[in-house]
């Protein structure tokens, strides 16, 4: 046997856990015993100095079996926001980035293309979706001074979907209920529908860039543009999170 391997047999032996576990005990006994002999402001200073270790100790393991990341992500309607996730979070973010960029939420819908009825539809499912995604998974844990990946979700279905949706989900359905055998062109306020869905797709793809980056997605960027310029699929992909 060699002397590596004899160290290594020696370290795993019960009687050197033993003692390795009684000469700790007996330094963390003295050490109990010295804080215990202090008084007065002394007592303090070493209390606070404890506490202090222990609270730097306790974030870093948490921060390190979280693995927290910090994530920058601007939304319409707000300035830059800071965002702080885990691995759950990554994937609920991964989840909602799929289901907003491969829908026409973010895709372009021309004027002498598509149906409006199946593009409010995709959004309505997206509703959906994102609502009972949110409702499957378990709450972040709020870091202050930062937000989670349901505030933007829930951001985008109140600020986004949902005034689009109640306002021309509506109106449409009016007009095929009042002219079963007209074709969607003829609604009038159809130009005025698609112009609104537009601007709604602009920050609805912002949206889907701030799920791609809490996702930890790569080349996002370059994803997103082979999306709108509707690039053969394969290109030049993005990696999903680990």
């Amino acid at each position: 046997m060699t002397w590596t391997e004899l160290v290594k047999t020696f370290a795993r032996s019960r009687i050197t856990q033993l003692l390795l576990a009684a000469v700790s005990g007996t330094i963390v006994g003295l050490v109990i015993f010295g804080i215990t002999r202090v008084t007065g402001r002394n007592l303090f200073i070493v209390t606070g100095a404890i506490a202090g270790v222990a609270a730097v100790l306790v974030i870093q393991v948490y921060r390190r079996a979280a693995q927290l990341t910090e994530v920058k992500v601007t939304i319409p309607q707000f300035s830059e926001l800071t965002f702080v996730v885990n691995n759950e979070a990554r994937q609920v973010a991964w989840k909602l980035f799929v289901e907003t960029v491969t829908r026409i939420a973010t895709q372009p819908l021309d004027d002498d293309k598509g149906l409006l009825r199946e593009a409010l539809t995709s959004l309505y499912s997206l509703f959906a979706i994102t609502r009972e995604t949110l409702k499957n998974s378990r709450p972040s844990i709020p870091v202050p001074g930062s937000q989670t990946v349901e505030h933007l979700a829930v951001t985008m279905l109140n600020w986004e979907l949902r005034p689009l949706l109640s306002k021309w989900h509506a109106r449409l359905r009016q007009f095929e209920q009042m002219h079963p055998s007209e074709p969607e062109s003829a609604w009038p306020e159809a130009a005025e529908c698609r112009r609104e869905l537009r601007v709604s797709q602009e920050s609805l793809r912002s949206y889907a860039l701030g799920f791609a980056r809490l996702a930890g997605v790569r080349d996002v960027e370059a994803m997103m543009a082979q999306v709108a310029m509707k690039l053969p699929p394969g290109s030049n992909p993005a990696t999903p999170p680990t």
